[in-house]
């Protein structure tokens, strides 16, 4: 194998500096797919992301100029982990925005009296229910439609400027600014509840009115008549507002095509 390795470095002589930056692209691929969305996800398969990766790694490196990695890399295993760490934190941040539409779905859920209609989510492996999976299917297709893969890789890309791949400190304070970071997470509940609204008004006022009609007919059992009346007062009010419902979810993801 030593006279193969050889001549191979006689015919490339740079193949080890490009080894060695590919590998730390690699370490921050497969973090960045641990959590962003899309990706993060169980139906896209591990013997699909793997390769997926390599690909995308063989097509960055020759950008980055990785000659640097040799002159500037104190430890190999220190960056290999640093690359795996921004590249998980870029994810996660990503995916602060779609979970924002999950928390909407589920509030929803709640309202509509649905919780217990739930199934096996492959993806999660947890038991989630009809309607939260179908909001969440809904906004990745929104998601994808708008350009998200392509923002999510520019992103990954700008991190190679803020943090590149042989630094052996992370420079926390321009990966990641605080206010957006606090944004990103009220949004979760703000857009939630932007999202619920429709139903959970309805609901209030259903549930005014059966309170009005349990004090003036006690005989009327109104605690099941809520569980007629919620899940199919819920549903028509979402086939009522889905197009507005996909145009604000369509604005909530254009906001931030200029941040992730």
């Amino acid at each position: 194998m030593e006279p193969i390795y050889s001549s191979i470095l006689a015919m490339f002589p740079k193949i080890n500096t490009y080894l060695m930056a590919g590998a730390l692209v690699f370490a921050r691929m497969i973090g960045f797919f641990r959590f962003c969305p899309i990706f993060n996800r169980k139906d896209f398969p591990t013997l699909v992301k793997i390769p997926f990766a390599l690909i995308i790694t063989v097509f960055i490196v020759p950008f980055l100029s990785p000659e640097k990695v040799f002159t500037e890399c104190d430890s190999f295993m220190l960056s290999l982990l640093l690359n795996v760490v921004v590249g998980a934190m870029i994810g996660y941040m990503a995916q602060l925005i779609t979970i924002a539409i999950d928390s909407g779905a589920e509030m929803i859920n709640m309202q509509m009296g649905l919780s217990s209609a739930t199934a096996l989510d492959p993806t999660t492996s947890a038991q989630v229910s009809i309607l939260t999976k179908m909001v969440s299917l809904m906004g990745i297709l929104i998601f994808i439609n708008l350009g998200g893969i392509f923002w999510l890789f520019k992103a990954l890309l700008r991190s190679f400027e803020i943090f590149p791949m042989y630094a052996s400190h992370i420079p926390l304070a321009q990966l990641i600014r605080m206010d957006l970071l606090i944004k990103m997470s009220s949004n979760t509940l703000y857009m939630g509840l932007q999202i619920a609204s429709p139903i959970l008004l309805a609901t209030l006022g259903q549930d005014i009115i059966l309170g009005v009609i349990s004090r003036t007919a006690p005989q009327v059992n109104v605690f099941q008549l809520s569980f007629l009346f919620k899940p199919v007062l819920g549903a028509a009010i979402m086939v009522w507002i889905l197009p507005m419902l996909m145009n604000i979810i369509e604005e909530y993801f254009l906001s931030f095509a200029n941040i992730i």
